[in-house]
């Protein structure tokens, strides 16, 4: 199997323009977390660098997720963006 990833030239773009976290979001006090009122999904890059995996894993099993593998990086929704989709919709789904 493959690693899915991003071009060179689309990683350069998104590592040129992306911004940092504005300064607030350190200072705010933090609300009760979602997860823990409402279903979740999770969508794991098994390729992701900036967050392992196994940590990855163990939030989403943490927060009663379903979890969903994508051989990709960080950047599963652009690199796979048709496994993400399917996500939504069976998220959606379940809502409905």
């Amino acid at each position: 199997m493959t690693r899915r990833g991003l071009p060179p030239s689309q990683a350069a773009v998104i590592a040129a323009t992306q911004r940092p976290l504005a300064a607030s979001t350190r200072q705010e006090p933090s609300r009760p977390p979602a997860w823990k009122t409402i279903p979740s999904w999770d969508v794991i890059g098994t390729a992701d660098k900036v967050l392992s995996p196994a940590e990855q894993l163990f939030m989403a099993q943490r927060a009663g997720a379903h979890v969903t593998d994508v051989n990709a990086g960080h950047l599963s929704m652009i690199a796979d963006p048709e496994a993400v989709a399917r996500v939504i919709e069976q998220a959606a789904q379940a809502a409905s």
